[in-house]
């Protein structure tokens, strides 16, 4: 699946992921390929993906929105 990662300021990221966990309002959450569509609202945290090649990424946000539909995750993010 896909994900692209958008501040005011700029693209943080835009990329392939096998598994994306986020900061929730209410905790943490994990998508995963072929992931029903959705729409949430991001708290404070870190964004962890993995890529296909199994590395790891990290992100810090203050909070944001996710929407999450056909395979492309768009997290709009402070």
């Amino acid at each position: 699946m896909k994900i692209e990662i958008i501040t005011p300021d700029k693209r943080l990221y835009n990329g392939d992921t096998d598994l994306v966990q986020l900061p929730g309002i209410d905790g943490l959450f994990e998508i995963l390929n072929n992931h029903a569509p959705m729409i949430a609202a991001l708290g404070a945290g870190k964004i962890k993906i993995r890529e296909l090649n199994g590395k790891l990424s990290y992100f810090e946000i203050k909070g944001g929105v996710l929407e999450v539909l056909n395979n492309k995750i768009l997290v709009l993010a402070d």
